[in-house]
Order: structure tokens, then sequence, then C-alpha cells
């Protein structure tokens, strides 16, 4: 508050005398219509210009005129050491002044900068611009010259000349990811899914500055705003907790909760989450920005949750691996406790070009689920490299993922592979997009480690994957599929194929090298007339033993999770999906029917029918007359109901209830699939940054 107040004092002091050059720098900066002035009389022909300049050049809102407005905008602007203007701050009663003012200034033209002891110098102004605009005198006096606020840089005053300004939403426009959350991305999805635009909404997470573009974070959060005048009004309903900006740098921080109680009635377990977590984002110049988040976490859930997150325990007696978020250890007698960390920094050399090194998760596709690569899985190192130019989207990622099974645990250490993947998105006309993927799974088998044979961004998997060894890698490829009827409904689809053999594909004899899947879906923006409402309805449909490799280690997986697909392999499923918010209130419906096929795991019958990506193929039911959801077939269904009220729109504080209706039936029921139902009421308060997967 002391920085704003500052900022503010400096610009009530506009109207003040202007000082006279007195060694604050040689020569003042020099427009060309100056040339020929004497050096006495370039500080009155500078001021003289730059209003007429700034005067003749502006636009007054056709809003200020309308309402008779009368006053002043004060501006407060720099000459950089090249001759460039740089607005750092405006005063005025409305916006549009403002943007009008930043347009203005941002089309002067470079000029001579001013100089210090014979060198290029920074120097800052401030000035006043008067509504209705006036007419320029040839000889400014002293009300209306422009004032200099700032002596020429020294090195005995750099720590002095460090200015605070005021934060502006920065991080809108700024290369961060945007936090992936299914609800929060539906709310700009229609935004970038108009006939005609040349975007590529397939690679997730989005950085913010690629959707600004099509979605004004800033107008929109506007019309939510609260109008709270004290200090903690603004930042539990506004604003975040703390912010820094200076010249070429701003930084946030926060303080979030992902707090939940609940009960499984069918069960009688009482449910909570505990967690705490702070986070920081920030820019450094305006193409290098960082986002950092750190959770402390305890809890207990719903009875079949918590078999899910045990049955999926790790080497080294830690009692089980939360779904999505982490390793867990024991807390109290029946909860887990299970701390994380994620972030990234991103970098933007040009606008084709963004480089990722982070501790995150990603996801392609435009659906719920994703055949290719999604968010189920637990964190994991990545360097992702996105290029953009003329109707391509190219992205890279490749990264460290982790074996954590007992049987592979070597030293202490739980085993390492890597994955890599590119994915080319391609809009064919204004309405088609298609997109190309292919990845590659490998292992660190004879201290090869890193292979570098994968890091070329063009080369084809596959081909390298033969010549690495028979079972050197696990290389998939896949293709995607998005089509626009209207600015209101589109149609997308993925396939994927795990074992490319076109004689068993398309042989129709079931082979168990048919590894393939699909996905078929459409959205409904502003359904029936309804702002606001978003319909989702998906397909998905996976084959026996996709995903899954004779060398378990090279399976499609992370941490004992699916990289795709939660429910793995050996399903079908269909998916409904209603989204609502208006202002800050917020609903959301999803319905799941599925059969899925198991595993017995009985001593009677303990072969392996391609659900589970972590069975071997070496086990297999057959080569032949394979199914989808064979084996231990099982009905699903979940019903997923949620409503809430957003708190704060700049941190995504959200207060909400939830309620779950689940319902397995498999046909036999063994000691790990059985038969149960699930009644899960939960109200939570919950700082939205990731997606929580309860539909398994």
């Amino acid at each position: 508050m002391k920085r704003f107040f500052s900022v503010l004092l400096i610009l009530a002091c506009l109207p003040a005398v202007a000082q006279k050059v007195s060694g604050s720098f040689e020569k003042y900066p020099v427009f060309p219509e100056c040339d020929n002035q004497n050096i006495d009389n370039l500080q009155n022909c500078f001021d003289v210009t730059v209003r007429s300049k700034v005067f003749s050049n502006f636009k007054v809102p056709e809003v200020v005129t309308e309402e008779n407005y009368t006053g002043n905008v004060s501006v407060f602007f720099e000459i950089t050491k090249k001759g460039d203007f740089k607005v750092l701050y405006v005063d005025a009663m409305y916006d549009e002044l403002k943007k009008e003012t930043r347009r203005v200034f941002e089309s002067l033209p470079r000029i001579k900068p001013a100089t210090y002891n014979s060198n290029p110098a920074y120097v800052q102004f401030t000035m006043s611009i008067p509504i209705p605009i006036k007419a320029v005198p040839a000889q400014m006096d002293n009300e209306a010259a422009v004032s200099e606020t700032k002596k020429v840089e020294t090195l005995k005053n750099e720590y002095d000349e460090i200015k605070n300004l005021p934060y502006e939403n920065e991080e809108y426009t700024s290369q961060i990811n945007i936090p992936f959350s299914h609800h929060n991305y539906s709310l700009f999805d229609p935004a970038l899914n108009r006939v005609g635009q040349n975007n590529h909404t397939a690679q997730k997470p989005y950085v913010y500055s690629e959707i600004n573009k099509y979605y004004d974070f800033e107008a929109e959060n506007q019309k939510i705003l609260k109008d709270k005048s004290s200090w903690f009004g603004k930042k539990l309903w506004n604003e975040h907790l703390v912010t820094l900006k200076g010249k070429d740098y701003w930084i946030t921080l926060d303080a979030g909760v992902d707090l939940q109680v609940g009960k499984d009635f069918d069960a009688d377990i009482d449910t909570y989450n505990n967690t705490r977590l702070v986070y920081t984002q920030g820019g450094l110049g305006k193409n290098f920005n960082f986002f950092a988040v750190i959770y402390e976490s305890q809890g207990r859930f719903a009875d079949y949750f918590n078999r899910f997150a045990e049955a999926r325990r790790p080497a080294g007696g830690n009692p089980a691996l939360i779904p999505g978020r982490g390793i867990a250890k024991k807390f109290r007698s029946d909860s887990y406790d299970y701390p994380i960390a994620t972030g990234h920094i991103s970098y933007s050399p040009s606008k084709h070009f963004n480089f990722q090194l982070g501790h995150g998760k990603n996801f392609y596709g435009d659906g719920y689920r994703s055949l290719l690569l999604s968010d189920n899985a637990s964190p994991y190192p990545y360097f992702k490299i996105n290029t953009t130019f003329w109707k391509l989207k190219y992205t890279n990622t490749w990264m460290s993922l982790r074996d954590v099974r007992p049987e592979v645990q070597d030293g202490g250490s739980f085993r390492t592979k890597f994955f890599a993947n590119h994915y080319l998105s391609y809009n064919v006309t204004k309405r088609l997009n298609i997109g190309l993927f292919e990845s590659v799974v490998w292992e660190n088998d004879n201290d090869r480690g890193f292979d570098f044979n994968y890091i070329n961004p063009v080369i084809f998997y596959r081909a390298i994957e033969f010549s690495t060894g028979p079972r050197g890698g696990n290389a998939l490829i896949g293709l995607t599929s998005k089509y626009k009827f209207t600015d209101r409904i589109n149609v997308y689809g993925q396939l994927i194929i795990d074992e490319f053999s076109s004689s068993d594909i398309f042989g129709g004899e079931g082979s168990y090298k048919n590894k393939v899947g699909y996905q078929l879906g459409a959205k409904y923006y502003d359904a029936f007339g309804i702002d606001g409402l978003y319909l989702q309805a998906e397909y998905n449909r996976v084959r026996p033993y996709t995903y899954s490799h004779n060398s378990i280690i090279l399976n499609y997986g992370h941490n004992n999770q699916s990289m795709a697909h939660t429910l793995g392999a050996n399903f079908s499923e269909f998916i409904t999906i209603a989204r609502y918010q208006k202002g800050r209130i917020f609903g959301d419906l999803k319905l799941i029917v599925a059969k899925r096929g198991f595993e017995f795991n009985t001593d009677e019958d303990s072969l392996f029918y391609g659900g589970n990506i972590y069975g071997t193929e070496d086990n297999r039911v057959s080569d032949l007359n394979n199914e989808v959801a064979q084996g231990n077939t099982a009905d699903f269904f979940h019903g997923e109901l949620q409503a809430g009220y957003l708190i704060n729109p700049a941190t995504n504080l959200k207060i909400y209830a939830s309620l779950i209706v689940r319902d397995f039936k498999p046909e036999i029921n063994t000691e790990s699939v059985f038969e149960n139902q699930t009644t899960w009421l939960n109200f939570g308060l919950r700082t939205d940054l990731f997606n929580w997967y309860y539909d398994f």
C-alpha cells in the first residue's frame, strides 16, 4: 500500500513548476523538429513538441464526451536510452482514457535520447493532458510544462531509483501456463472455438498470452469484481495477497487451501482433505515467466478411492499412492500424508517459440479424457517446446517417469524411464483441424540413460525404437481431429495405435496386437440459448492390452498410474457433462456409464486379460478372439454433481458442495474386484489449480 500511495503522491504533484536542467542530464531528448534549436531552447521545444503530438493524436473516447467530463489525465512515462517512449503509469477517471493515453504514447516516433556525460541515458517525465483537449502554446509556462521526475541514472543512486509500480494483472499477458481445471477451461473454450480462428486447442495447459487474444481475462474479471475499499476486502474477494512490480519485473504471492470434509455413507467413513499451499508467479522482462506451488496435504477419502490408492502403493513401505498427486506416507491410523511441489519456467524468445522446463502435467486433446496423454498420473519433470507459425502448432515434450513397483526397485531408489512425444496440430480449413501424435517410452537399460537418439524433434520414433533393439522402447502413434459446425457446436475425436500391425488391426480375428483405442465427442456452447451453459458428450473405447508391454517397465504408465485414460485399457465408456457459470455461481454435472474388463487374479485364473496396463503380455489369455471388456466384466456407473461459489477470481478460490454416486458390479467378486456402491457427500473450500479425478 505504501508503494501505491507513493505513486499517487508523485502524480498528485503534476501541475508543479517544471524543473530546470541543473546537471541532471546535459541534454534533453531531441525530436527531429528540434534539431536546429540551441541547447537553451531544447527543453521548451521538447515540451511543445511532445504535447503537440499527443494532443493532435488524442481521440477523446465517446463515453467521456457523452458524460461532459472535464478534468485531466496524468501520465508517467519514460524515454529509454534508444529514444523510445514507454508509459509507466496512467491515472484517469475512465479506463477508456487510460487505454487511449497508452495508445497515443506508443505511437510516438523514436527520438534522440537524453544524454549524460555524452552517453545515452534513461529519463522519466510526468505530463498532464487536459480533457477536453486544448491548444498547445508556443511557449510553455511552468504549469503546462512537462515535468522531469527522475534524475539520470548514476551508480550511487541505483538503489534509490528502484521504482515500485502498481500491479496491473500482468499474468494475463504472460507466458505462464493457465492452471488446468476442466471447469475453468470451459469458461474460455467457446471463445477459442469460433469458426475462422487460427488457434490450436489440443495442447494443454494453455499459456495466458495465447488465450488472452481471444478471451479478455481482464474484462471478464472486471464484470464480477466486488466493490471493496478495505485492504482485507480487496484481498479476500478480488486480488492476489501480495503483489510486487517494478520497471521490468512482477511477482505475486498467495496462500491457498484445499479443505474438504465429507462422508462415504455406504462404507460409513468420515472423509476429509487438509491441504495448505503457497504459490507464486512472476515475470522478468517481457519473455521470461515462472510459476511454483508447494502443497502440504493430509487426507482420508471414500472407501473405493482409498482402496485404489493402496492398490498402487509403491515399494519401500509407504501405504498408498494418491491418484493424480503422488506417494503418500501414513498419517495417524487411517489417513495419508502426501506433500508435493509443482512449477515451471517459461521463455518465449519470439512469437513463434515457447520453451518450458517444469515439474507438472500435460494433456493432448479436446475432450474430457485423452487417449494420447492425460493429466491422470502424478506430476513429473518435463521439458517442452511449442512452435507456432502459419496454420501449424508443433509441440515436443521430453519427460522423466518412474516405475515404483517392488519388482524393479534397485538400491532403495525407484526405476527411471523416459518418455518423448511430439504432436503436430494443423488447421486444414477455418473449420477443420487435424493432429498427428507420436510417442516413445524407453528405460535406462545398459546404463544408456537419456537416449539422445530421441532428442531430435522431427524424427520418426518408430524407426529409432527399432534401431535400439527388439525391446529398446515402446512407440505409439495417434491421430486427432476437430470440426466446427458453428461457433457453438463442434465435434472432436482421437485414435491411438499402440502396435502398428495392419494385418492384426484389420484382420478381424481379435488379435492381442490389435491394440487401438478411439474417442468421439461433441461440445455445445450456450446450449439452447442459455448463456454460460456448456454441454459435452464423449465416447471412449480402448481394446485389451493397449498401453501395456512385454517389458512392463516400458508400458504407458508413471507411478503405477496410466499416462493416458484413467480406466487404463479394455473398456468402453460414455460420458455426459453439463457445466454452468453465471457471475460467481457455478455448477457441474457429470454422468459416466462404462463396461470394464478386469483380471481375476485368483489361483484358478491368473491370466492377463488386458485391462491392467501393468500386466505382462507374456501371460495373456489368448493370441486371438480378444474383445473389449473381456475377463471379469464389470458394469460401472459414476454420477457427480457439484455446485459452488467463486470467492476470488484472481486466486480461483471456491467454496463448493459435491455429491458422488458410484455403482460397480463385476461378474465375479474377487479379493480386489468386488461389487460395491458409494454415496459420497463432500463440502470444500479450494484454490482450484488442478483436476481431481474421482471417476474410476
